[in-house]
C-alpha cells in the first residue's frame, strides 16, 4: 500500500533543531543492536513472556531474540511502512516484538491491554493497520475473540503470540536493521482523547529519540538501574521518560511487571533489587497505605516517578519518608512536552511542583483565556512547542489543537513559578482524569445516548479520595429508569475499554442550561458534587 507520509516537522524547523544538535541521525532501528554492541553480556530483561515462563536476556540475547521475530515478521510479508497495532501486556514477548518491528522499519501503533473493539478499530482504520499483534488472554479477558471480532469488522491479519514462535524461520538468518531516516514516522503514539477516541500521534525517530536521551540523562540512568515497570508498557510515561527505552539506551535492566499493586510490586522490588519505578498518583498513594503493613526490604528503591496526573503535595511529601526513596514528579504527554523535578530542587519544590521542561528549545507559553500571556504565578493555559512536541496528529494540523505558531495547546491550566517550574492546577478541555486514565466526556455520552431507555446524557467528573475523579453519567431517561449494572453493561457490552464504563449513575429529570439552551457543565458539576455530598453525608 502507498501513502503519503504525515509532515512531522516544517522543514526551516527541523533543519534549526538539526543545527542545535538536538536531533541526530539514530534511529530506533538501530537502537538496540547499538546497544547489544556496547552492553553485551548486561543484563537488559527481566520478566515473564505470554506462557508465565520467567525469562531473563541480556542485550546480547534481547537482540538476537528481536532479530529473530524480525525475520518471521518478514516472512509474513511484514515490512517497511505497514502499520502494526500492538497490543501486549507488560511481558518480554512486547519488548521483543517492539525492536523487531523497529527493525523491518514498521510502523507500530501502541493500543493498550484496556482498548477494547471500539478503540481497536478505529486505530486500525484511521492508521490503515494490517496487523495486530495480540495475545489469548491478558487477565481474565479474552483477546483472541477480541482480535477475532475487529478483524470480521475491518480486514486485518492478526497474529497471537501464544500460537508458536514468531520468528521460527528455518534457514533464514534474519539480518540487520532497515535504515531508516531520522526524521522519518518511527511510531503512532495514542493521544489522551477529549473529544472522543484518542487520535494517533505521529512521532519520529529524531524527535523522540532527543526526549529519551535528554530524560536518561536527567533522570541519571546507567548500568546499575534497575527499572520496573508496572504501569502498561505502551503508555508514553513508562516507555521513554525515561522508561524502557531510556533504560536500554543506557545499559541498565528493565524489569517487567504484571501488576502495580504493592502486593504484587514490593516482592518484586525486593528479589530483582529495582532502583527505580514510575506510578501514577492513585497507586502511589495505595502504596503509601501499604507500605506499613510490608515487611518487603524496599532499600534498593532510590526514586519513584509519579506523573499522569496531578501529585497532591500532602502525599508527595509523604514519599521519602514512607517508602525510604526520592520523589521525582513528572508531568508530560505523549504529543511531547515533558517535564520533571531534579535532583538538586528543593524538597518544597519537588512535593509542589510538576517539575520544569526537558529542554532549552521547549517553548512556554501560559495564556488567559483571550490569548494574552499571564505573569508568573498566574494560572492560564499550557501552550508549548520544541523539539519533541508534535505540529500536528495523523491526518492533519487540529486548529482545536494546534495555533497558527506551531504552538500545542496542551489543554491544562498552569502556573510557571520564576524558576521555571510548572504547578498544573487541572485542564480546561471537558475530559476526566481517572488515575490518570484520560475519559473523553463525549465519547461516554455517544454510547450512553445508544441505550434504548436513554434521552439524553452528560458524563462528568466526580471527585475521589483515590483516583482524583471518577465518572458519573447523568442521564435523562424514559421509565423504567436503567441500573447502574444495566448502565454499565450496556457501555461495556460496546466495545469500550473498562476505564471508561461509568462508575456512578444519577437519574434526573432535567439538565440546567445555559442562556441559549445548552447544557451547562459547571452547572451540573456543582449540582452533582452537592447530590453526592449529601448522599455521602447521610451514609455517615
Amino acid at each position: 500500500m502507498t501513502r503519503r507520509p504525515p509532515t512531522l516537522f516544517p522543514s526551516d524547523v527541523a533543519r534549526r533543531y538539526r543545527a542545535a544538535g538536538y536531533w541526530t541521525e539514530d534511529t530506533l532501528a538501530g537502537m538496540l543492536p547499538e546497544s547489544a554492541r556496547r552492553f553485551g553480556d548486561a543484563e537488559a530483561l527481566v520478566g515473564v513472556d505470554h506462557a508465565g515462563r520467567p525469562v531473563r536476556m541480556t542485550y546480547i540475547e534481547l537482540d538476537n531474540a528481536a532479530a529473530t521475530v524480525a525475520c518471521g515478521l518478514r516472512a509474513r510479508g511484514i515490512g517497511r511502512g505497514q502499520r502494526v497495532v500492538l497490543q501486549l501486556p507488560n511481558i518480554v514477548d512486547y519488548v521483543t516484538v517492539l525492536f523487531a518491528l523497529f527493525r523491518i522499519g514498521a510502523i507500530p501503533v501502541f493500543a493498550l491491554p484496556a482498548h477494547r473493539r471500539s478503540e481497536l478499530l478505529h486505530f486500525v482504520r484511521v492508521s490503515e493497520a494490517t496487523v495486530l499483534i495480540t495475545t489469548a488472554r491478558i487477565g481474565a479477558f479474552d483477546h483472541r475473540s477480541l482480535a477475532a471480532e475487529v478483524a470480521s469488522e475491518s480486514p486485518i491479519e492478526v497474529i497471537v503470540v501464544d500460537d508458536g514462535p514468531i520468528g521460527h524461520v528455518p534457514g533464514e538468518t534474519g539480518g540487520g536493521p532497515v535504515e531508516v531516516a531520522a526524521e522519518s514516522l518511527a511510531f503512532l503514539q495514542l493521544s489522551g482523547g477529549t473529544t472522543g477516541v484518542p487520535k494517533l500521534i505521529p512521532r519520529s525517530h529524531a524527535d523522540y529519540l532527543y526526549s529519551v536521551r535528554e530524560s536518561a540523562a536527567i533522570c541519571g540512568l546507567g548500568p546499575d538501574t534497575r527499572y520496573l515497570v508496572v504501569l502498561p508498557a505502551a503508555h508514553n510515561f513508562p516507555m521513554s521518560s525515561p522508561g524502557i527505552l531510556g533504560v536500554l539506551s543506557s545499559g541498565g535492566t528493565v524489569v517487567l511487571g504484571l501488576e502495580p499493586t504493592p502486593y504484587s510490586a514490593f516482592p518484586l522490588i525486593e528479589r530483582e533489587r529495582v532502583t527505580m519505578t514510575s506510578l501514577v498518583p492513585p497507586m502511589a498513594m495505595l502504596w503509601l497505605q501499604a507500605r506499613p503493613d510490608s515487611s518487603a526490604d524496599l532499600s534498593s528503591l532510590r526514586v519513584l516517578q509519579v506523573g499522569g496526573a496531578k501529585f497532591p503535595a500532602e502525599a508527595a511529601g509523604r514519599v521519602g519518608p514512607v517508602l525510604g526513596c526520592r520523589l521525582q514528579q513528572v508531568f508530560g504527554m505523549a504529543e511531547g512536552l515533558v517535564n520533571y523535578t531534579r535532583d538538586d530542587d528543593p524538597d518544597e519544590i519537588v512535593c509542589g511542583t510538576q517539575g520544569r521542561p526537558i529542554s532549552p528549545a521547549d517553548e512556554i507559553r501560559i495564556l488567559d483565556d483571550d490569548g494574552a500571556p499571564v505573569a508568573d504565578g498566574e494560572p492560564g493555559h499550557l501552550h508549548t512547542r520544541g523539539p519533541y512536541t508534535i505540529r500536528g496528529y495523523l491526518g492533519g494540523v487540529d486548529a482545536e489543537s494546534f495555533d497558527v505558531d506551531g504552538f500545542y495547546r496542551t489543554g491544562d491550566i498552569v502556573r510557571r513559578l520564576p524558576s521555571g517550574h510548572l504547578v498544573v492546577e487541572g485542564r480546561a478541555k471537558d475530559q476526566i482524569n481517572r488515575g490518570g486514565e484520560k475519559i473523553a466526556a463525549e465519547e461516554v455520552e455517544n454510547h450512553l445516548i445508544a441505550h434504548p431507555s436513554v434521552v439524553d446524557a452528560v458524563v462528568v467528573p466526580v471527585a475521589d479520595r483515590f483516583l482524583g475523579e471518577r465518572t458519573c453519567a447523568v442521564i435523562l431517561a424514559d421509565a423504567p429508569a436503567p441500573s447502574l449494572p444495566d448502565v454499565r453493561a450496556f457501555v461495556r457490552g460496546r466495545g469500550v475499554a473498562d476505564y471508561k464504563v461509568p462508575d456512578r449513575v444519577e437519574i434526573v429529570e432535567e439538565f440546567p442550561t445555559t442562556g441559549v439552551g445548552k447544557i451547562s457543565r459547571r452547572d451540573l458539576r456543582r449540582a452533582v458534587a452537592d447530590m453526592v455530598s449529601r448522599r455521602d453525608e447521610e451514609k455517615r
